[in-house]
C-alpha cells in the first residue's frame, strides 16, 4: 500500500520526514513502491514507498 505516495510523480517537490536534513528533494521516477528522488543534500536516493511516506512540498514550503 502506497498510501500518499501513490500520487507522486516526476518533477514533484517533496521532503523525508525521517532526514530533514536531507533537504527537499526532487522526484524523479515512481515504479511501483519504488520512488527515486534526488535530495538537495543526500543526493538520488531510491525510498521504499511501502515504509516512508514523503511529504509532498507546496511552493510556500520549499525556501529554495
Amino acid at each position: 500500500m502506497l498510501g500518499a505516495n501513490a500520487v507522486l510523480g516526476p518533477g514533484m517537490r517533496v521532503e523525508h520526514p525521517g532526514r530533514p536534513d536531507w533537504g527537499p528533494g526532487q522526484v524523479q521516477s515512481r515504479i511501483g513502491a519504488r520512488i527515486t528522488v534526488t535530495f538537495e543534500e543526500a543526493g538520488k536516493v531510491v525510498i521504499d514507498g511501502t515504509r516512508v511516506e514523503l511529504r509532498i512540498l507546496h511552493s510556500s514550503d520549499d525556501a529554495s
